[in-house]
């Protein structure tokens, strides 16, 4: 079921979201419906990560881990 959503915003941007809807061949509400539907797909995209890079995600979150650390590693790693 497609329900109206009145937005406002600025003539200019206006015409400039006709002009791309125009270049893209769909209408400015389908536009705007991709953007939003892919905000949804940004957010869960953690779920489609493979399992093992899905569990590595956040596993260095609150660690204080600098660039120099980094180098350090580096230069231990490949020398």
């Amino acid at each position: 079921m497609n329900t109206k959503l009145t937005l406002r915003m600025d003539e200019n941007v206006v015409r400039k979201a006709k002009m791309e809807a125009k270049r893209r061949g769909k209408s400015v509400s389908q536009m705007v419906a991709d953007f939003i539907e892919s905000i949804g797909l940004q957010q869960n995209s953690e779920k489609d990560l493979p399992p093992t890079t899905a569990s590595l995600v956040g596993i260095l979150k609150g660690k204080e881990i600098s660039e120099e650390d980094y180098k350090t590693h580096l230069r231990e790693k490949y020398l």
